[in-house]
């Protein structure tokens, strides 16, 4: 069998994936990595809370992808990318350029439903795991290159 056409096979494989997660026949394990995933988020934004700012939007989603929290302060608007690992360790590759492009394009649609003229917007990373102090990073995406 070619490259190509193993490609082409896989692809496909995953286009029927992807229809089954649409169709609400997930698996199990992808039922319970998306529910840690709510949990992790609700973390996030009560720990932005108590840090001083304002969840405005939760799971936006757009047609590059979901935006897991969107937060205010004065003055600016953060597009929060939220990871949660079951160990600490797994958090230094759970976020990578591919993810906070990919945040980014989606901040970049909706971006003027959420800030207004004159206020700062940037992407920030909120990482969790279980029995460690979430670790925010602002400002974590710079295009590379």
């Amino acid at each position: 069998m070619t490259f190509e056409r193993r490609a082409q096979g896989l692809r496909a494989q995953g286009r029927m994936a992807q229809g089954r997660m649409a169709q609400g026949r997930t698996t199990p394990q992808r039922r319970e990595a998306d529910q840690r995933g709510r949990e992790g988020e609700a973390e996030a934004a009560m720990w932005l809370t108590q840090h001083g700012w304002r969840i405005v939007a939760e799971r936006v989603k757009t047609k590059a992808g979901e935006i897991d929290l969107i937060a205010r302060r004065p003055g600016l608007v953060a597009f929060v990318e939220v990871k949660w690992r079951a160990r600490s360790a797994a958090l230094a590759d759970a976020i990578d350029e591919r993810r906070l492009t990919r945040v980014a394009k989606a901040a970049e649609i909706v971006a003027h439903e959420y800030a207004t003229g004159g206020e700062d917007i940037r992407i920030d990373v909120i990482l969790l795991a279980p029995g460690r102090k979430p670790t925010h990073i602002e400002n974590a995406w710079m295009p590379f290159g």
